[in-house]
């Protein structure tokens, strides 16, 4: 079976890559940052408000691939600014819910945009 590129109309994304891309059983996204819709523009607030709107991206990306947060697997977030963790702890918890799957956090790095926050993850949707 052939890997299945996905791009999401109504969501930021740069020329040089794809929202998802779904191989066999698994959904990878690309790292996704807090935009607005239909927008290359930051929603305001800082971590807090970014996390919330990524993971947000992120729902409507997997719903186009079939899936949702429920589904994932794995996530990897990248802070601008480790210090603001909680922040991110508190909004990624609120949207992902109480049985999250498994991640990592990095800090301090340069992100697309001058983001706060950028997501990566890995679903995993059995085909059929």
């Amino acid at each position: 079976m052939k890997a299945k590129k996905v791009n999401v109309p109504g969501l930021a994304q740069l020329p040089s890559f794809c929202h998802a891309v779904i191989a066999g059983d698994f959904i990878y996204v690309s790292g996704t940052l807090g935009t607005k819709p239909d927008s290359m523009e930051l929603v305001e607030g800082g971590t807090g408000p970014q996390t919330t709107q990524t993971l947000r991206n992120i729902a409507k990306i997997l719903e186009a691939c079939d899936a949702s947060l429920d589904d994932l697997v794995k996530v990897n977030v990248f802070l601008a600014d480790i210090n603001t963790f909680a922040a991110m702890n508190e909004a990624y918890l609120a949207e992902i819910g109480t049985d999250p799957p498994a991640r990592i956090t990095v800090g301090r790095a340069d992100l697309a945009l001058g983001a706060a926050v950028e997501i990566d993850c890995i679903a995993y949707k059995p085909a059929g």
